[in-house]
């Protein structure tokens, strides 16, 4: 008590902790603020007169033991509380005032508006008049059990509620009201490589892969800031959650990549992050759901409330673990913020599969996909899913003394096998007997303490090899022999870089979520047609050879004809630092989502001496990326995907193009004959009815697919050339 005297003698009364601003914030907040004044004035009344009796009686030995009597004058205090009290019950006659001219209501006597813009704004109060409890977060937001504050969140937490008049209504900054900087090429990667830490083998492995490419990055770097020194660069803030390394889901890989395990997914993301970095965007690395929690702004709780403030980044790369992580803790927040998020989807995403209305009806939901995302914001490891964006990763380069140690040094009839684990040479020694004849054989494959009996005692195992080994291996090989799994790896491309060909086995049929176990539940129906579809298609011979393995003499055929062949070392520029660096940054800066109001009068213009269309010149066209200069519109054949009607004609399907060729001026362009249009939700339309010559567009965008293949219709199929060496890109979009 002493001490509290103390301090109100030393202050004038209009500064005494208990003096009200004149500003009112709300009024639940200034009741509240009154009502705690009110109680702590009549806990200091109640002491006062305590001490008061117990100095005129017999108990006032028990004083002395509390403090010297002289030394506090209840009477003085006494008239300074009271004189508090008065200030106090006059400010209250003033706010009760304030508060009335202002509509504010009372604790406990909000009335539910009835606005048909909020149709749900009286579902959502009932709600969380029974369910405000089940989250620690209602709480962490203001919500105390009393409609006021179920009101005061679904307003401005949530927005299922209208705004309240009588609370003040401050605006917020967004991303987008933050001032833009520009972006410059970075060519150390030390921070890169403090922020990805070393405390899984996995990050370890990352590391040391961006060490050994740093020279490579940086000189890439420079080559393309001259290409693009005219560009101005927006720097992106930039969120970087691996969830496949999270212990959350698991993390099975970290403790394989010594011991055979696929280090495919992780030289992509230790590439991405590179990328991401050189190019000059502000980067933060999450690899744990805490971290991810903490850099979005996830409140305490189980997930069900918004996020705390806007979201602090323009963009999120992620995986299927990490989008499923951020689904549940990001509440509704993930719904209004899911079109920054960018999945890295090493075998694509369909949009049949995609919908999850579509999927759900028509039997493509799977474990994964069902994201309602747009197609584009998937990114694969090979451009095999023209619905996607291709993201892919970095083989090593070569340098001048580099490839002629390689010319000098490769002996011709030497193989290494495809394969680090023992299961994959099961049932090949026939093949390996054959090979034999030719070539010695070499293996990686990882064992601890005895040979694995799958490898024949002709094969030279050299055990699990560290990356640098492995290149001098393949720098002296002729052959790189693989089995059919795994698929779409790492692997082909850095023997190809080598100076290896490539020698694969052709699939027939071809392997997929129909008749193949190993892709069965992935959300795409793609048609793998040997174990590398990119080196078969984009490279082919001599680099690459692929025949029927099930036909020993044309295996046996194409090992002679190897041996004969003289093959340099070939990287495509695309999977160079500086094609990856060129294509990611055409993403960042050019990859947004763009309202399309309609078409104009007949847009479309057929080309010369061709059944295509393009886009008018004297037509404007809007803005787009790429740009429809690039557009070449077909008909297909019945039973034939986009992906094949524009790979037939020299050119790539592009999705982008859709909206603006779903239109009654692109059948009558086409001369499809359309008898009736109708508009309904099917991942082949726009398209048109083989029989009955119905005319159908696509009423639901996220069906927008490439990959759609249907006997009985003629699909629209808008196409785009390419740039040499990066399909992911046409010739104007840079």
């Amino acid at each position: 008590m002493t001490s509290l005297g103390g301090q109100f003698s030393a202050k004038r009364l209009g500064d005494s902790p208990f003096s009200i601003r004149t500003e009112v914030l709300g009024g639940l907040e200034s009741r509240g603020v009154l009502r705690k004044i009110s109680d702590m004035l009549e806990i200091i009344m109640k002491r006062i007169d305590t001490l008061s009796k117990m100095s005129n009686s017999s108990e006032s030995h028990r004083l002395e033991e509390v403090g010297d009597l002289h030394a506090f004058s209840p009477v003085g205090l006494v008239e300074r509380i009271q004189a508090i009290a008065q200030n106090v019950s006059d400010m209250a006659i003033r706010m009760e005032q304030i508060l009335k001219k202002t509509n504010i209501p009372a604790r406990g006597q909000c009335e539910v508006p009835k606005d048909p813009r909020y149709p749900d704004c009286a579902s959502k109060v009932d709600w969380m008049r029974a369910r405000w409890t089940s989250d620690p977060c209602y709480s962490f937001y203001g919500v105390d059990g009393s409609d006021c504050s179920f009101l005061i969140y679904l307003s401005e937490v949530e927005w299922f509620c209208p705004p309240l008049a009588w609370r003040n209504q401050s605006s917020h900054p967004t991303t987008s009201s933050l001032p833009k900087r520009q972006a410059y090429f970075r060519s150390d990667l030390s921070l890169l490589l403090e922020r990805v830490g070393s405390g899984k083998e996995s990050l370890s492995f990352m590391r040391r892969r961006m060490r050994r490419l740093a020279a490579q990055w940086a000189a890439a770097a420079r080559r393309l800031d001259e290409r693009l020194r005219s560009q101005y660069r927006v720097q992106k803030r930039i969120l970087v959650h691996v969830g496949f390394l999270t212990e959350e889901s698991g993390d099975v890989f970290s403790p394989k990549v010594l011991k055979g395990g696929p280090l495919g997914e992780m030289v992509q993301w230790a590439d991405i992050l590179t990328t991401l970095h050189v190019l000059g965007h502000n980067l933060k690395i999450s690899l744990s759901v805490k971290e991810l929690q903490g850099s979005l702004g996830v409140p305490p709780g189980r997930g069900s409330c918004p996020l705390i403030g806007p979201l602090p980044f323009d963009l999120i790369y992620t995986d299927y673990h990490g989008l499923q992580q951020m689904k549940q803790h990001m509440g509704l927040s993930f719904r209004q913020h899911r079109c920054h998020i960018r999945v890295i989807d090493t075998f694509g995403t369909e949009p049949a599969y995609n919908n999850e209305e579509y999927a759900t009806l028509h039997g493509y939901r799977t474990n994964w996909g069902y994201w309602n995302l747009n197609c584009k914001q998937y990114m694969t490891m090979f451009p095999h899913t023209p619905d996607n964006s291709f993201m892919g990763f970095v083989t090593e380069e070569l340098n001048q003394t580099e490839r002629f140690n390689i010319k000098r040094d490769k002996v011709n009839n030497m193989a290494v096998v495809y394969g680090k684990e023992a299961s994959m040479w099961k049932g090949e020694e026939k093949l390996l007997t054959i090979l034999h004849r030719y070539m010695d054989i070499h293996g990686t494959v990882y064992y601890e303490a005895q040979r694995p009996p799958e490898v024949p005692a002709f094969v030279r195992n050299h055990g699990l090899l560290p990356q640098q080994e492995l290149q001098q291996l393949l720098r002296k090989a002729k052959l790189f022999l693989g089995f059919g799994f795994p698929y779409e790896g790492p692997a082909p491309l850095e023997a190809i870089a080598n100076g290896c060909v490539f020698l694969q086995p052709k699939f027939s049929p071809p392997h997929s979520s129909l008749n193949h176990e190993f892709f069965r539940g992935k959300p795409t129906s793609r048609e793998v047609s040997s174990q590398h579809p990119y080196t078969e298609q984009y490279i082919g011979k001599p680099h690459v050879i692929t025949v029927d393995f099930n036909n020993s003499q044309e295996f046996e055929t194409a090992v002679q004809d190897i041996l004969k062949e003289k093959v340099e070392p070939f990287i495509p520029y695309e999977y160079t630092c500086e094609g990856m660096l060129e294509r990611v940054n055409a993403y960042i800066q050019h990859q947004v989502r763009r309202s399309w109001p309609g078409n104009p009068p007949s847009p479309f213009l057929q080309l010369p001496n061709s059944t295509a269309l393009i886009w008018a010149p004297n037509i404007t066209a809007p803005a787009c990326w790429p740009p429809l200069s690039g557009l070449r519109l077909f008909l297909s054949p019945e039973a034939s995907s986009c992906v094949k009607t524009c790979q037939d004609a020299g050119l790539i399907c592009e999705p982008s193009y859709f909206p603006f060729i779903n239109s009654m001026e692109a059948f009558n362009g086409l001369n499809a004959q359309c008898e009736s249009l109708e508009a309904e939700k099917n991942h082949v339309f726009p398209a048109v009815h083989v029989d009955r010559r119905e005319c159908f567009q696509q009423k639901e965008p996220l069906l927008f697919s490439c990959a759609g293949v249907s006997a009985k219709h003629q699909r629209l199929c808008p196409c785009r050339d390419y740039l040499y060496g990066q399909v992911a890109l046409c010739r104007d979009c840079l």
